[in-house]
C-alpha cells in the first residue's frame, strides 16, 4: 500500500498539502493525517477523496514516535510522501520567553521532525519524497525569533544533508523555506502579547500557493524550495551581507515603528481628550 504522511495536518500548511496530494498524487492509496486535535483531522478527511488514516497525537510525547513506527510495521505500507509540517513558534527574547516555551518549540520544530524522518526511512522507495518545513527564518539569525529561527536553520541543514545521504536510493529531501504565511501560526505566535513585526505583514504569503511551489519542488527534486521573489532576494542578500547589517537595518525598523505607533497614539488622543 502506497501512502503519503503529513504531520501537523489539522491546520495551516500541513493542511494544504494533504488536500494537494489528495488532488494531484493519483498513486497514493492512503493519506496518514497525524494531529493533536483530531475534530480537526476529521473535518480535514470529510474533504479528501482517498482514504485516510487518523492518527491523533502528541508529537511532543516521545511514544508518539514509537506509536508511529508500530502503525508503520503492522501495515507494511510503502511511503511515497512524507510531510512534516508539525511546528510553531514564539515571538519574544529569549530572557522573556519561558523556558518551558522555548524547550517544546526545539522538541516539536527539530526533534520530532528527526524522529520521523529517521522512523520513516526503511519504508520509503525509489523516488520517495520528504517535505521537511524550515523557513524564510533559517536564513539568518532572528533577534525575538531565535530559538525559532535557529531551529529552522537546523531542518534546512539537517535536510540538505539527509538529500544528500538518500540520493542514491532515488529519494530526495527538500526544505521549504518561505517567509510570513497566513496561517494560524501567528496567533500561537502572537500570544505572550509580542506582534508580529509591520514589515513581515507586508510578505504575507497565501498558504495554498506556497503549497502548490512546496509539491512542484519537491516532484522534480530541487532541495528548496523558496516562494516569492522578496524571499528569493533575502535568501540571496543574507549570504552575501553580514548579519550585523541586517540587524542594523532591524533596530531602525522598529525604532521607526515605535515612532509611529507612539505619533498616532498622541493623535488619537488629542482627538479624543
Amino acid at each position: 500500500m502506497k501512502i503519503a504522511v503529513i504531520t501537523g495536518a489539522s491546520s495551516g500548511m500541513g493542511r494544504e498539502l494533504a488536500l494537494l496530494l489528495d488532488q494531484r498524487i493519483p498513486n497514493i492509496q492512503e493519506l496518514w493525517l497525524i494531529g493533536r486535535r483530531r475534530e480537526r483531522l476529521l473535518s480535514l478527511e470529510r474533504r479528501l477523496r482517498k482514504k485516510c488514516r487518523l492518527l491523533s497525537m502528541d508529537l511532543l510525547e516521545p511514544s508518539s514516535f514509537l506509536s508511529y513506527e508500530r502503525a508503520l510495521e503492522e501495515s507494511g505500507a510503502e511511503i511515497v510522501f512524507l510531510v512534516n509540517a508539525a511546528g510553531f513558534g514564539k515571538i519574544g527574547a529569549v530572557s522573556r520567553l519561558s523556558l518551558s516555551e522555548q524547550l517544546a518549540m526545539i522538541d516539536l520544530n527539530l526533534r520530532s521532525l528527526t524522529a520521523f524522518c529517521r522512523v520513516s526511512i526503511p519504508y520509503l522507495s525509489e523516488k520517495s519524497r520528504i517535505i521537511n518545513f524550515a523557513s524564510a527564518a533559517a536564513f539568518l539569525p532572528q533577534p525575538d525569533f531565535s530559538v525559532y529561527a535557529a531551529g529552522k536553520s537546523y531542518v534546512l541543514s539537517f535536510s540538505e544533508a539527509l538529500d544528500e545521504e538518500l540520493r542514491g536510493s532515488g529519494c530526495r529531501v527538500c526544505a521549504v523555506c518561505p517567509g510570513p504565511v497566513k496561517t494560524e501560526f501567528f496567533d500561537v505566535a502572537e500570544r505572550d502579547g509580542r506582534s508580529i513585526a509591520a514589515y513581515k505583514i507586508l510578505f504575507m504569503a497565501r498558504p495554498d500557493r506556497v503549497a502548490r511551489l512546496a509539491l512542484r519542488d519537491s516532484v522534480l527534486g530541487k532541495k528548496c524550495s523558496v516562494y516569492g521573489y522578496s524571499m528569493k532576494l533575502f535568501r540571496l542578500l543574507a549570504k552575501l551581507l553580514p548579519h550585523r547589517f541586517f540587524f542594523f537595518l532591524l533596530r531602525e525598523i522598529q525604532r521607526l515603528s515605535g515612532s509611529m505607533d507612539s505619533n498616532r497614539t498622541l493623535s488619537d488622543k488629542r482627538r479624543n481628550p
